[in-house]
């Protein structure tokens, strides 16, 4: 079976939100030589991306997204074995997240810490409905490298600006980078207040991070 195959059908477990065939389908995959960053990247997180957009399309509702949600962030998790397994990943530095004040959703934020520790980051996950000042405390002890945000409600994305300005305020803000995150965030928006980058996926926050650590490092 080729690597598109592969994919597919992990995609397809994924969509129909069915734990046993995704199980079956990531063993099939790893047997056959995938590298488990591949599977997260190409499969698993397409599977859920495509599992929004049923969302969205309301030919799901809330409940089928939450399970596949939570069905892929244990994929994710079950894989994290993978990773160490196969290779020791350097640590490229480390990653603080939280999901601001008043929004308490977490999938997105749990799927985005997971993937970040497999990919070489220090992850500090801060949990959801976290306040501005608990986040600049926690970046003040932990003199992180990186700061992701993420809202799920648009009532909530002023918090990620607010988050932004505190920062700035307490002097902390100059060698620290934020990529803000979330389904009504944009990339406009991360340019409007300030944020360094912006992540539409877990797979790009990686890559988002990967390139915002080379141009500190530069």
């Amino acid at each position: 079976m080729s690597t598109n195959e592969n994919l597919s059908r992990i995609i397809e477990a994924v969509i129909k939100i069915d734990a046993g065939l995704l199980d079956t389908t990531i063993d099939d995959a790893l047997q056959a030589g995938l590298d488990p960053l591949m599977i997260v990247n190409e499969g698993v997180t397409v599977g859920l991306r495509q599992v929004g957009d049923l969302f969205a399309e309301e030919e799901i509702f809330l409940p089928e997204l939450v399970q596949a949600g939570r069905l892929v962030s244990k994929a994710v998790e079950n894989l994290t074995s993978a990773f160490s397994e196969e290779k020791t990943i350097a640590k490229k530095g480390t990653f603080l997240i939280a999901t601001v004040k008043g929004d308490v959703h977490d999938i997105g934020k749990n799927l985005v810490s997971l993937i970040m520790a497999a990919s070489g980051y220090d992850v500090v996950d801060l949990g959801t409905d976290v306040s501005t000042d608990d986040i600049v405390e926690k970046i003040t002890e932990l003199n992180p490298q990186l700061l992701g945000l993420s809202s799920l409600l648009s009532t909530t994305m002023p918090a990620q600006r607010e988050v932004i300005q505190t920062l700035i305020e307490a002097g902390v803000r100059d060698h620290l980078h934020v990529i803000v995150g979330g389904a009504p965030v944009t990339q406009a928006w991360a340019q409007e207040i300030g944020a360094d980058g912006y992540a539409e996926n877990a797979s790009q926050a990686v890559l988002e991070a990967d390139l915002l650590m080379k141009q500190m490092t530069a």
